[in-house]
């Protein structure tokens, strides 16, 4: 039996639809992605990774992280003409831009931080002398309830708790927040198991909505999900496939022409963040890596800690992920080999098509009618 779909409401994000676009980096979640989501009565996100070389290039001038960030979120809710909400996902493991980006994209209008690939510990204080630090949904992202309790103590002696959660099961792409490949695999960690663990938590803490993450696909996916209790799902290589998404058509052809067997969950050659990273085999930069042919040249420094990249201190058993993905966005193609990073169920996904279609898809609606439906 289908179900009618709830809207998604935290703080003061009201979406007519509980459906969250991953913010998908480097270049991919940008604002005609985010802004269509928006549109459609979704949530969009733009990803901050390196977003101050893809704004500098297409604006002409050089901007920094703040500024990148203000001038994506505010072309993401122009385009989205009011509706919906517009997020935007900064990473945990881009230290040296974290601060500046969450700050921009509070500037620029956005509705929600959504933040992972490292647990965001700081983020409550970041924000707090802003002054829109009230108006702004925070939204961690957790492997498991063990993570949730940690930053939930983190955050009330802070003072804020967490908006909204989200639990990113095994199945997504780019980094997932286990140490292993096999503890990536591990049954125990399957979505439905930890969203169960999550929402426990979750009650725990006083009623956190949390959004389930990783492997959603259609609209028996949402379903189960929302039956099961989550708010709202999150959706990532499903958007990555639309006409909207800043993904190269290279990259997007190579999603549709993907099969199970070219989808790896990466580890040496792997991230420099030290994650499961969830890649095309197909992808020239992980094949060459694989094959102990690429020599890696750090000169982006995203992921540069205090002794350097990883990719560079130890050569050959990591990839560029900063270069290659920019690479995959278009960025600089001529001067790096691409790095196609998806979900496991990209093999699934059959032609690319515009956001109002998958949309429309999703919710069982015509894509004629869903903005005037969802917006009624």
């Amino acid at each position: 039996m289908s179900m009618q779909f709830p809207p998604f409401v935290v703080r003061r994000v009201h979406c007519d639809l509980p459906i969250v676009q991953g913010g998908m980096g480097v270049g991919v979640s940008l604002a005609p992605l985010a802004g269509a989501v928006a549109r459609e009565g979704g949530m969009g996100t733009v990803s901050s990774a390196c977003l101050d070389r893809l704004v500098s290039r297409r604006i002409g001038r050089e901007v920094g992280a703040r500024e990148a960030a203000a001038i994506e979120v505010a072309e993401a809710k122009r385009l989205s003409r009011g509706r919906g909400a517009v997020a935007m996902n900064v990473m945990v493991a881009i230290q040296g831009a974290y601060a500046d980006s969450v700050l921009g994209a509070l500037d620029g209008g956005v509705d929600a931080i959504v933040s992972g690939a490292g647990l965001p510990l700081s983020l409550p204080s970041v924000v707090a002398g802003h002054p829109r630090a009230d108006e702004v949904a925070l939204i961690p992202i957790v492997s498991s309830a063990r993570a949730l309790r940690v930053l939930g103590k983190r955050w009330t002696a802070a003072g804020r708790r967490p908006d909204a959660v989200v639990v990113e099961g095994p199945l997504a792409g780019g980094h997932l927040g286990w140490k292993t490949a096999e503890a990536v695999e591990d049954p125990a960690h399957r979505l439905e198991v930890l969203l169960d663990e999550v929402l426990a938590e979750a009650r725990r803490q006083g009623g956190i909505p949390v959004i389930a993450a990783g492997g959603i696909f259609d609209r028996a996916d949402m379903e189960a999900m929302l039956f099961r209790g989550a708010a709202a799902v999150q959706l990532g290589t499903r958007f990555l496939a639309t006409e909207e998404s800043s993904a190269s058509p290279a990259y997007k052809r190579a999603v549709v022409a993907s099969s199970a067997q070219d989808v790896e969950v990466a580890m040496e050659p792997g991230s420099p963040c030290g994650l499961p990273f969830r890649v095309l085999r197909s992808s020239t930069m992980y094949r060459l890596a694989a094959g102990g042919s690429l020599r890696v040249r750090c000169d982006k420094g995203y992921l540069r800690g205090p002794n350097g990249c990883l990719a560079v201190r130890e050569q050959g058993r990591y990839f560029c992920i900063c270069n290659g993905l920019l690479s995959s966005a278009g960025y600089n193609p001529g001067e790096e080999p691409p790095l196609y990073t998806v979900g496991a169920n990209a093999p699934r996904v059959d032609r690319i098509l515009p956001v109002a279609e998958l949309m429309a898809e999703l919710v069982g609606a015509k894509p004629s009618t869903l903005p005037q439906a969802v917006n009624a």
